[in-house]
């Protein structure tokens, strides 16, 4: 018979070191600052972080880096677009620019190849980057356990327990589901089966007029599907300029996407292989049936928290589920904690989740960072692109400032006229005393890299007059971008 044996109690006082080191557990290997999120706020605040020499990890559960955007979002859209744009210019522009190139066909198969392609060299590409910069990569799901420390399922198996001064969350966001439809991403899709269809629907049904519903509308279109947006609010846009949503919904019209504004969907069936939706109008009430092969819901994002054990460390959400920031540093309501990105307040941007990623390691680091939430850009990838940047009319009128507005056609640019893409116009909005630019709204040829240049004046406070009277080589797109300027503060020459 066995018998236990236990030592007798001996009285040791802990020295203050061993109590700090037990407060991260003995088991735990100890960073100063973890990042629960490897996305594109995740990943440049670890990339960053370890620049400025801390020790850093990034727990992140897929396989691949770079969260929704670089996998199954931002990036392969960008490439579908890309390559859908060609086929349809191929396809119904290039003979009347003196290209005969024959019967064009879609390969779906290698334009989803093309796709994939892009995504795994982006992906891999950080992989890369957090070697060259030393910042491990803990592959697995990570649960808060407490103020500092990070219970990780791993994804082989097992779990490992993380220790952090610092713990930034960077979980992102998900596709928000809408009553009614279950998803299944061949039928009834969110934007991640948008991305893989295996063949091209006859009909699809877009609910949603934001962002993403019209660049993934716009790519079916292109290829062949007839498209209908459906959206409750009267215009399309997600929060874009009147005019500019005006002319926006005037151009996606005639490419053949038909929309179905201020309407209210009901329901979903499904039915002798179709979808049928029941919508009715939002004012009046008239009801209608729309059939459709494919459903996209594209009717927003919404904060992911799933398994994070917030309750655990005291992280508090506030009513739409997002993770409260206690202040301008990025900090929750627990100071070894801090939040970025789409899981908390502010837009939905992988640009405005970088820039407070980098923001957030900076003041962890010195006590100082910046994020200039007035200049966070907004761009819509389809063609025309549309981008915008600063104030709309509507919001300076509601708040009571005076303004003045210049604009100038790309119809008038020669640059445009010349490629024979001139649809659209640069729109540029200004303090009616002081001449600073208070926003900039462009939908036309190359609006998401002109926007940038928007961006650089406002954050340095510059005026139209400024822009106007920098030089702007010629030919280019960017001269509509400087006689808008011109048109603020006095008048354009070449319109």
């Amino acid at each position: 018979m066995l018998r236990s044996v236990i030592a007798p109690r001996v009285a040791v006082r802990a020295s203050p070191a061993c109590l700090f080191a037990r407060a991260y557990s003995s088991a735990a290997k100890e960073y100063d600052t973890v990042i629960i999120g490897g996305g594109p706020g995740g990943y440049v605040a670890a990339i960053k972080a370890a620049q400025l020499g801390q020790k850093t990890a990034c727990i992140e559960k897929r396989d691949t880096l770079g969260g929704t955007c670089l996998n199954v979002g931002c990036i392969p859209s960008k490439a579908m677009l890309n390559n859908s744009h060609l086929y349809h210019e191929a396809k119904h522009n290039f003979a009347k620019r003196g290209i005969d190139v024959g019967e064009v066909k879609l390969n779906l198969a290698q334009l989803l190849a093309d796709k994939d392609k892009a995504v795994t060299g982006l992906t891999r590409g950080i992989e890369m980057l957090f070697k060259k910069n030393k910042v491990d990569w803990i592959k697995g799901a990570g649960t808060l356990k407490s103020a500092t420390e990070i219970e990780v399922a791993l994804n082989d198996g097992g779990a490992q327990t993380v220790a952090a001064k610092n713990i930034i969350i960077a979980t992102g966001s998900e596709p928000s589901p809408f009553p009614g439809f279950e998803i299944d991403e061949k039928q009834i899709i969110t934007s991640t089966g948008a991305l893989a269809l295996e063949k091209v629907p006859e009909k699809m049904i877009v609910i949603g007029g934001g962002v993403i519903g019209l660049e993934l509308g716009s790519v079916w279109s292109r290829l062949g599907a007839e498209v209908t947006v459906v959206e409750y609010l009267p215009a399309i846009g997600a929060g874009m300029d009147a005019e500019l949503a005006k002319a926006f919904q005037r151009s996606l019209s005639k490419q053949g996407i038909k929309f179905k504004t201020s309407t209210k969907v009901v329901s979903s069936e499904k039915k002798d292989g179709k979808v049928v939706v029941s919508v009715e109008g939002a004012k009046n009430g008239k009801q209608e049936s729309l059939t459709a092969d494919v459903v996209l819901l594209s009717v927003g994002r919404r904060p992911y928290t799933e398994g994070l054990g917030l309750e655990n460390a005291g992280v508090k959400v506030d009513a739409k589920g997002r993770i409260e920031m206690a202040d301008e540093q990025f900090r929750t309501a627990v100071s070894s904690i801090r939040v970025i990105g789409d899981v908390t307040m502010g837009p939905m941007l992988a640009h405005k989740a970088e820039e407070e990623g980098i923001a957030a390691v900076e003041h962890i680091t010195n006590g100082h960072g910046h994020v200039n939430y007035n200049v966070i850009p907004s761009v819509i990838y389809t063609h025309p692109e549309v981008a915008w940047v600063g104030k709309n009319e509507q919001q300076l009128k509601e708040e009571g400032i005076k303004y003045k507005v210049g604009s100038f056609p790309f119809a008038a640019n020669s640059r445009a006229k010349t490629i024979d893409d001139a649809e659209g116009l640069v729109k540029i909005i200004t303090d009616a005393e002081t001449d600073r630019i208070l926003g900039a709204h462009i939908i036309g040829p190359n609006a998401g890299e002109m926007i940038a240049e928007a961006c650089l004046a406002m954050e340095y406070g510059g005026s139209a007059e400024d822009v106007a009277r920098t030089c702007h080589a010629h030919p280019t797109m960017s001269e509509a971008f400087k006689e808008a300027c011109m048109s603020a503060y006095s008048k354009p020459i070449h319109f």
